[in-house]
């Protein structure tokens, strides 16, 4: 009877357990296909008929095997509403997340997590800064606006009354999307302005070193001695930083690029040629949406942010263009005295001045909404007062002046763009385009190759007025002038054949009249770049593609050999031993299974740990363009003058002995003791993260490709770097592009991951091994490989 009762109770648990299983199994089927049918419902309608109630006459929309739409309409505003109805088609969930962002309206739908990050964005003001931009465009810009936001929204009312609405949306709770409107679009504008920086960070952290440390150990980090009328800044009460200013959210200081333009006289076809890669963060949608127009005044194919009418990159029949960033002093911090009778009073050439206060309401999902002030003073918001509520007791803050804040009218310089028809033409645009302010370089059909600097930049009376925040009280500091248009840096048709720029210094500071910056990006990309284009006169597609891909380090050409120098001699693990020769046995090549890229880059990496090792961590996130102070310090000790943060460690030999062996350790622990194992494409991988990554198991999901190994670095031509404490690779080319005028209506592209936003979607990561690899498609305007058409209809028929 035991041994039975036994039994039927192990029966009776085993049935039970199977029964659960099986609906587990049923609820997990029903989940499943739920989720099936939900996200195949938000896959966009690329074949047939949609009526769109607004147009004026049918559009076509004539994709090609990569997902690129070609829009043909007979009327502008039939062009724009096209596309703005097809872009959200493939990425409203990234329009969304982009105005939220940029608007500080995250909070609505993320939750109380996202406030700090919407108070941020609301301090800036990039939403108010697009508001008063508004006012400059005249009625045809308005009307491209407007057009664009009415197709947007005939999308979103068409996914809502389809529930076809990106499966995103479900999963965040979020179905009832705000009209999208002229001010979204160019709220976007000013947040890819954001996205490029203008060093106001770079400042906070000179000030910040001037305080803590000895005169001459503090000097050795600026980027340039501060001498005259600025060093009386220092000698006010110190405002801490750490407080107020390091919990900003702070780009990338070099989101940079690579572009140049080669002469005929240097091509194999006899006409330019032109490459652009703009380099910005790396995810899933990719920041660029590749598309063509075409209408009775449009006719030009490119990339343009989703969210934003026209193309912004690429070419027409006529020319091609591409921008990599200046990087200018265009963000000055101002220290400003407050009232200590009236919190919104700031002192100002010896009277007390109101400062403008906005009341921001912050919806906040599931809680109740947080009311927030932001303060304007005569020079821009109170940052100080973004994280620290004591901020609002302090005798003086942090302000921001940034010109990109002004109003401004870079969609009307676009559109210009889009339709010019030569050099001349492009640079009559190109003074509307006022920020961010870029290196664009031209090609056009009559052969002219040009480059020029735009955009707002501030005169500073004393170019070491940028290297530090300036007193908000003395008038003497204010900045009202601009560098003229026609002073800004141009080269049209140079004697050697190219132009190029790669966020290098693209002024020599002892001729040029004006200030430009303090801070640009380590010189190795551009160097290469005219290395490889001073080197030869035939040049093909072919050649520009090869040299987008170029993995050849200068940086490690130069400071391999003096590490290697200065590295005592004595006894060594075996493994020192072997990854010393890998060294020595490198060909600069930041080779995908190479050993020694990981080994220089770890061995860097421990020289920058050791001689900032007193430095707060988060004091070095404003430490902006490191790089280019760390290899001032040992050019400058190998030259005999080591300065304070070389001797702090013994000189150059005890740092290169102490990094060398931290690193080696480092790279033990992680890949092994065989070295000849080691690969640079083991830590050099790419993923591409979707924004909902992180959320338990929709990592896997949402980026179901493995993360790929590449070759290249953040100093090769093929950029590849990681920001942040990011595990993988996520900056880089989103897009590149090479234009041949020869054959002027086809353009030669890369998009990584893929043109579409949608998980199911064939065009949503098919585009990330040829991205890895360099393979390039061809958009050709005249003979466009259609494979799927739907035809857009006017509801007024």
């Amino acid at each position: 009877m035991k041994g039975q009762a036994k039994w039927s109770w192990k029966k009776k648990l085993g049935a039970g357990v199977g029964g659960l299983l099986l609906v587990l199994v049923l609820v997990l089927s029903g989940a499943a296909i739920y989720f099936h049918l939900q996200i195949n419902q938000a896959l966009p309608e690329i074949d047939g008929e949609v009526t769109l109630s607004g147009l004026d006459g049918d559009v076509e929309v004539n994709r090609d095997a990569n997902g690129i739409p070609q829009i043909v309409a007979e009327s502008d505003r039939d062009l724009f509403m096209a596309q703005g109805f097809v872009t959200a088609q493939d990425r409203l969930f990234q329009m969304e997340m982009a105005r939220r962002q940029a608007s500080g309206e995250l909070s609505a739908i993320v939750g109380e997590d996202a406030i700090d990050v919407d108070k941020y964005f609301r301090t800036l003001g990039l939403h108010r800064a697009a508001e008063k931009s508004l006012a400059l465009y005249d009625d045809d810009v308005l009307d491209v606006l407007q057009a664009y936001a009415d197709g947007v929204n005939a999308y979103i009312e068409h996914a809502q009354n389809e529930r076809a609405l990106p499966f995103e949306f479900t999963l965040m709770g979020h179905s009832e999307l705000a009209e999208w409107t002229v001010v979204d679009s160019l709220t976007i504008g000013k947040y890819m302005a954001y996205d490029l920086g203008g060093h106001w960070e770079r400042q906070a952290f000179n000030y910040y070193a001037a305080h803590h440390f000895d005169e001459d150990a503090a000097l050795e980090l600026f980027p340039a001695y501060p001498e005259g009328r600025m060093r009386n800044i220092l000698e006010e009460e110190y405002v801490d930083v750490t407080a107020g200013l390091t919990s900003a959210i702070i780009p990338d200081a070099f989101n940079g690029s690579n572009n140049w333009a080669v002469s005929g006289e240097k091509t194999a076809s006899g006409e330019p040629l032109l490459a652009d890669d703009p380099h910005l963060g790396l995810s899933t949608p990719s920041i660029w949406y590749q598309v063509q127009l075409s209408s009775p005044t449009y006719e030009v194919s490119g990339v343009i942010f989703a969210g934003i009418p026209g193309v912004i990159l690429g070419h027409n029949e006529h020319l091609s263009w591409g921008v990599t960033n200046v990087g200018p002093d265009v963000q000055q911090l101002y220290l400003e005295e407050r009232n200590p009778d009236d919190p919104y009073q700031f002192r100002f050439d010896d009277e007390w001045e109101e400062a403008d206060v906005i009341e921001e309401v912050i919806e906040v999902s599931g809680e109740d909404p947080v009311v927030y002030e932001v303060v304007e003073t005569r020079h821009g918001p109170v940052m100080s007062e973004f994280m620290e509520e004591a901020a609002g007791e302090m005798d003086q803050v942090f302000s921001l002046r940034w010109t990109a804040l002004d109003a401004t009218e870079e969609l009307a310089a676009v559109l210009q763009f889009n339709q010019a028809a030569s050099w001349d033409e492009f640079e009559v645009a190109l003074e509307q385009f006022q920020a961010p302010a870029q290196n664009f370089v031209v090609a056009d059909q009559e052969g002219t190759i040009a480059y020029k600097a735009n955009g707002r930049i501030p005169i500073y009376e004393d170019g070491d007025d940028a290297l530090l925040p300036m007193p908000g009280w003395d008038a003497d500091y204010e900045l009202r002038d601009y560098i003229p248009f026609d002073e800004l840096p141009t080269v049209v048709d140079p004697e050697k054949g190219f132009v190029a720029s790669a966020n290098n210094e693209i002024i020599d500071p002892d001729v040029y009249p004006y200030h430009i910056s303090h801070v640009w990006a380590q010189p190795y990309r551009y160097e290469r770049i005219f290395e490889v284009l001073d080197s030869g006169d035939d040049f093909t597609v072919a050649d520009m593609q090869a040299l987008q891909m170029d993995q050849e380090n200068l940086k490690a050409r130069e400071f391999v050999t003096l590490f290697l120098e200065y590295l005592p001699e004595g006894t060594r693990r075996e493994i020192e031993t072997d990854a010393l020769a890998q060294l020595m046995d490198w060909d600069y090549v930041d080779e995908v299974s190479a050993a020694a890229p990981l080994i220089f880059d770890r061995w860097y990496d421990a020289v920058e740990g050791l001689l900032y090792d007193v430095i707060d961590e988060e004091i070095l996130e404003l430490f902006s363009a490191r790089g280019q102070t760390t290899d001032t310090l040992l050019r400058e000790a190998a030259d005999g003058n080591p300065g304070h943060w070389i001797m702090a460690h013994g000189g150059l030999e005890e740092l290169m002995d102490e990094s060398f062996v931290n690193a080696v350790e480092h790279l033990e622990d992680e890949h092994g003791s065989d070295v000849s194992a080691w690969q640079w494409g083991d830590d050099n991988k790419v993923y591409f993260p979707h924004p909902l990554s992180g959320i338990l198991f929709f990592d896997r999901f949402f980026n179901p490709v493995e993360p790929k190994s590449l070759g290249g670095s953040h100093v090769t031509v093929q950029a590849a770097s990681k920001r942040g404490d990011e595990e993988h690779v996520n900056h880089g080319a989103g897009w590149r592009f090479v234009h041949d005028m020869a054959e002027p209506l086809e353009g030669h592209h890369i998009v990584g991951p893929g043109q579409s936003g949608h998980y199911r979607s064939d065009w949503y990561d098919d585009q990330i091994s040829r991205w890895v690899d360099g393979a390039y498609h061809v958009s050709d305007m005249a003979n466009w490989q259609t494979a799927h058409t739907l035809r857009l209809r006017s509801g007024d028929q």
